[in-house]
Order: structure tokens, then sequence, then C-alpha cells
């Protein structure tokens, strides 16, 4: 396997157990079938297996990955690999003397998750009353010296927020605004009539994060996620197919991205059953879509192949049930009139209101 496919990101899936609700939630919709598989040592010898491969950064997510017992260790584990580290986290349930904890382990950033400006709606979208504890978590972050980034998934409901929403990261002194428009899989796909915006909605949006990003320059990081339903073309999910990422769910399978193992006809390998290494260069299902060979038409002689690699595999199969197929996304896409439909669909359907991730016991490990 070339340089071409040597990953620089980890994305570490701790857990899928969370005490919020999410509308959007990334994680399968499935996911009381998932245990927390991996124990201390298998999750510090998944550190160092990434490291020895060429991993830079680490990102401890879930789920919300302070259900963790063993975070500390952890953390302590990921800084003697010299790996830097994020923690994302809804905040929730979170202590300040905890996050000092992490400081002084050696963590190096943390993203917290708010999902609107104000509680009732915030609240409402995230299934629990965990607002002004939420900001109380981003101050936390800023008064231990951390580098705070401030995540806010757009929809529908909060897109006319945008400038209200710079505002409280910029009160929080966040030093990254991520305004990622929702992907829609997992939970946000089961919600996406309530979800999808209007093309009016988002252009809107844009134009305030725009002048946003020209007016923080230097000072905050505002980034603007365009959602794939309303682009030309699509985005280079994960920069490609096992490429740059690797991701590792709760129980230990190794993963090209976070719903690839919702994919039928792949058998994806468990790192406590083959070193990391050899499943990165080596697996069948990690080099199912690498590369340019198994692209159908338009795909295969498109100028853009290696810019976006075809597009989501995942969203691909979610609406085609061909993961091989060409995106949807794609205006050039063969299936492209699945994309239409579903925003005139969003436009028609009457809001039935949200279908919520299902609350699972925290049991703690």
């Amino acid at each position: 396997m070339s340089d071409e496919y040597r990953p620089y990101t980890l994305v570490a899936e701790l857990t899928y157990r969370c005490p919020l609700r999410c509308v959007y939630c990334s994680n399968p919709v499935e996911y009381t079938r998932h245990t927390d598989g991996l124990d201390t040592a298998d999750w510090l010898r998944v550190f160092r297996e990434a490291e020895e491969l060429g991993v830079v950064q680490l990102h401890l997510t879930g789920g919300e990955p302070v259900l963790r017992d063993d975070l500390e260790a952890l953390v302590e584990g990921a800084r003697a690999a010299d790996l830097y580290t994020n923690l994302i986290t809804s905040g929730i349930p979170l202590s300040r003397e905890r996050l000092a904890r992490f400081r002084s382990l050696g963590l190096d950033n943390v993203q917290v998750s708010i999902q609107d400006v104000a509680a009732p709606s915030s609240d409402r979208v995230a299934g629990a009353r965990v607002f002004e504890r939420k900001l109380q978590v981003a101050r936390w972050v800023k008064e231990l010296g951390f580098p705070l980034t401030l995540n806010v998934v757009l929809h529908r409901e909060n897109l006319g927020h945008v400038e209200e929403i710079v505002a409280l990261a910029e009160a929080l002194a966040a030093d990254r605004l991520e305004l990622a428009n929702t992907q829609y899989v997992g939970w946000a796909l089961v919600n996406r009539r309530v979800l999808l915006p209007t093309a009016a909605q988002l252009d809107g949006a844009r134009r305030v994060s725009a002048a946003a990003h020209a007016r923080l320059r230097g000072k905050m990081e505002v980034l603007f996620v365009m959602p794939d339903y309303y682009s030309e073309f699509p985005k280079a999910c994960m920069d490609g197919w096992a490429r740059r990422f690797l991701v590792v769910s709760p129980d230990g399978l190794a993963l090209p991205c976070h719903a690839a193992h919702t994919l039928p006809g792949l058998v994806f390998e468990n790192v406590k059953d083959r070193p990391l290494e050899a499943i990165w260069r080596d697996s069948p299902a990690f080099n199912a879509f690498r590369g340019d060979a198994w692209m159908p038409e338009p795909c295969k002689s498109c100028e853009r192949r290696a810019i976006d690699f075809g597009g989501c595999r995942c969203q691909a199969y979610l609406l085609t049930k061909n993961a091989a197929a060409t995106d949807p996304a794609c205006s050039l896409s063969p299936d492209h009139g699945l994309i239409e439909a579903a925003r005139q669909e969003a436009l028609s359907a009457p809001d039935d209101g949200f279908e919520y991730r299902a609350p699972r016991p925290a049991v703690r490990k």
C-alpha cells in the first residue's frame, strides 16, 4: 500500500452511550446492539499501533466519551503516544475537576456541541434540558487554558440563527466555530423531512457565515460545511474511502468511516483480532473503494474522480441500495433525482415532529 493511503487521523468512538438524544446523531440507528467491547488496554494498544501507522491526530468521541471511567488513562496514553488529542463532547456529564485532570494529563483540545442559541430550541433538538450546562462547560474549557472548538449542527430549525450563533461563539471566546450542516445518515436520515432546509435558508446562512469568516480572521476560525443535498458535486467523504481517516467503533471494528459497517457485503475486522496496520493495508473491505477501479460511469471518466472520489459510499447505499453507485448528491449521478425528490418532500411534507434516538441505560465502564 502506497503512502497515498497513509492515515493521519484516528477517530476513536469510545462508546455509543450518551445522555442526549440528538435528532441528527450520526451513530447507527441500531446502536443499542453495539457494546463497549474494548477495554483500556485494547484502546491504548490501538493508539500505539495508529501512531506507528502514521496517525498524528486522535479524536476521542462517541456517543459521549466522558461516560468512560477510564478516559483519564486513555488521555494519558494518547499523550505517551505523542498524538494530538481532541475530546469531542456534549459536555454532559462533565465536571470542571475532571476537565482539569484531562488538561494535566495532556489533552490538547476540547470540542463542545451546542444545538442552538436558546435553551428551548437547543434542548428540543438534544432531547434533554442541557443548554445552560453546555455553556458552563464551554467556559470551563477556556478558563483551564484549552483551545475551544464550538460545533453547531445546522438544519431547518436553526439556519436562521447563524448570526446569533457566531455572537455566542465570540462571547465564549471560541477559537474555532464549526457550522456543520446536517449530513443525512444515522438518525438524521430518519428525521430528514423535518431537518432538511430550503436553498434560500442555506444561501442566507452561507452569506452570514462568510461575513463572519472575513471579520474574525486571525481571531476565530469560522467554518461553514455545506450539506451534500444542495451541492453540485459531493464532498470527498472522509477525504476519500480509507485514504486519510481511520475509525474504530466501540465494539472494536476498524472502519474507513463512521457508518461503513452498515454496508452489506463488506466484512470489517476487529482490532482485537488483528493488528491495525494489517487491517488498514490488507483488509478487502478497506480496499473495496480505494482508487478508482471500482467506479461506475460517470465517475470513472470524470475529471473530479481524484477530488471527490465518487462521494460518500454510505450515502450512495442509503439512497440507492448500491454502495458502488455514484453518490446521488452529485448532479451528474443518474440517481440525482432521489436528492431532488427529498428536497421537494421536505418542502411539502407536514412537520410531524422529531423521532428521537432511543435512550439507553448509562452503564459505566
